[in-house]
């Protein structure tokens, strides 16, 4: 049993492979554990996600309801000018043409009574 002897200096290079190929798998972990993402850091991220998706949705939510109330302004005033034209319609009447009308018919009933 000549080979179950080991030799100091063989010894010695026996632990530093050892250890070499222990440094080498740390390594190796490390970077695997680098690699993943913490349950927190995830967490964190998907909470930071969802608060940008709803920013997002409350800011489009915003957009359609300026826009909305920006219609129905619209409306209003379109239905307020249609009124106005209508009011000034009976106004160009009462103010213009009622009066014309009036003095015509005077014109015409003094002309027929100073024909009799």
């Amino acid at each position: 049993m000549p080979h179950d002897d080991v030799t100091v200096p063989e010894l010695v290079r026996r632990l530093e492979d050892v250890r070499r190929d222990c440094r080498e798998d740390n390594t190796e972990l490390r970077l695997v554990v680098d690699s993943k993402v913490s349950m927190e850091r995830y967490q964190y991220e998907n909470r930071a996600r969802e608060d940008a998706y709803r920013q997002l949705a409350d800011r489009i939510r915003a957009i359609e309801e300026a826009r909305d109330l920006e219609q129905q302004k619209r409306r209003e005033d379109e239905q307020r000018l249609t009124e106005k034209r209508a009011a000034d319609r009976r106004l160009i009447f009462t103010a213009i043409i009622a009066p014309i009308l009036m003095l015509f018919l005077q014109l015409y009933l003094s002309a027929r009574g100073a024909g009799q």
